[in-house]
């Protein structure tokens, strides 16, 4: 066989491994209805499962303890959603008056610039700055998670049948491979590697999220409660999240209580994220879970178009479980290095 015969051969062996990607995405971006409540089923059911393990070891038959987490969830999800919902509502009806404020508060600056010989038109400042733009890009995705969440029942289904068949999700992947001895040990990481970090990613995020709400409650800052929800589901996206996050609370400050507010207020954000990301998170994730700040960025752009918002909410612990498999694989491990903040952290 000639060089340019396997030349040949290997371009169209890349070629038809391009095609079946797009393929793939193609089908997954067509199915995205069905695909986003299983995501957040499989997520859920991860989340829970320790729980249920805590009440086993007490004696509780497992299922009264997938019941009980199952109602404590439910209870949960349902009081966020009203709160959400009555924010959001409040929010839209307060959106003019906001922006009345910020055109006034223009005009002070316009004024003030004049006496200098500097003339500004407020116009092109609020087309190019206008913090109502960041609560409203914050109020679409929260509503979009909510759109998603209108399946409720579907995803509690599904939580439960994942929940009951847990024990035995393991042992079928063990025998689904042509040599189960050989996998076992890496089928048996990769899934307490992954349950490991979402439980306390998790666990994290609901902190972060609580000392964001008491911090703006403690400056008197509207729709606290629901500044805290959005701090909880963007601390799922390091770096990124936590600014996005910050952007609309502090432009609410900046309106409600004024410029030196919002700065102190954006201090306490940068202070909250820092301490969780960098002292807390660390400390039992381990540094070598994390990822690049390209990586983070990319796989929130690509999983938001792939998904949605949902999909840019769960980027991470998406591109995580990737990472941790291509970890447990021979074949993978040097992807799950460039993927890495650390490389160093991933080698033995």
């Amino acid at each position: 066989m000639t060089n340019k015969t396997i030349n040949l051969s290997g371009i169209v062996n890349v070629l038809l491994i391009i095609a079946t990607i797009f393929i793939i995405l193609a089908g997954i971006k067509t199915a995205t209805n069905i695909l986003v409540p299983f995501l957040l089923s499989i997520f859920i059911a991860i989340v829970c499962k320790p729980l249920i393990n805590k009440m086993i070891k007490y004696g509780i038959p497992k299922s009264i303890a997938i019941m009980l987490v199952i109602m404590i969830f439910l209870i949960i999800v349902l009081s966020l959603a009203g709160l959400i919902g009555q924010s959001l509502q409040q929010l839209s009806q307060l959106m003019p008056t906001y922006r009345i404020q910020l055109q006034q508060q223009f005009t002070w600056l316009i004024n003030k610039l004049a006496a200098y010989n500097i003339t500004l038109s407020s116009a092109v400042i609020m087309n190019y700055f206008d913090p109502s733009a960041a609560m409203g890009m914050a109020a679409k995705m929260l509503s979009s998670v909510g759109n998603v969440m209108a399946n409720l029942f579907l995803i509690i289904l599904t939580v439960i049948f994942m929940l009951a068949e847990a024990a035995q999700l393991p042992k079928k992947l063990h025998f689904a491979f042509d040599d189960p001895q050989m996998r076992m040990s890496q089928i048996d990481k990769f899934l307490a590697s992954v349950n490991h970090y979402l439980a306390i990613k998790t666990v994290v995020s609901i902190i972060t999220g609580i000392a964001v709400a008491i911090m703006l409650w403690a400056f008197g800052l509207n729709f606290y409660l629901l500044w805290g929800v959005l701090a909880f589901l963007l601390n799922f996206i390091p770096n990124i999240g936590s600014i996005i996050a910050a952007l609309p609370a502090m432009s609410l400050a900046m309106l409600q209580l004024g410029l030196p507010s919002a700065g102190l207020i954006g201090i306490g954000f940068m202070v909250i994220n820092t301490v969780m990301g960098n002292v807390i998170e660390p400390r039992y994730l381990g540094k070598g879970l994390g990822l690049s700040t390209l990586v983070v960025f990319l796989s929130l752009v690509f999983w938001g178009w792939l998904l949605g918002t949902v999909g840019m909410l769960l980027s991470v612990p998406l591109t995580m479980i990737i990472k941790i498999a291509l970890e447990n694989s021979a074949e993978g491990r040097w992807l799950s290095i460039l993927l890495s903040a650390e490389p160093e952290q991933n080698r033995d």
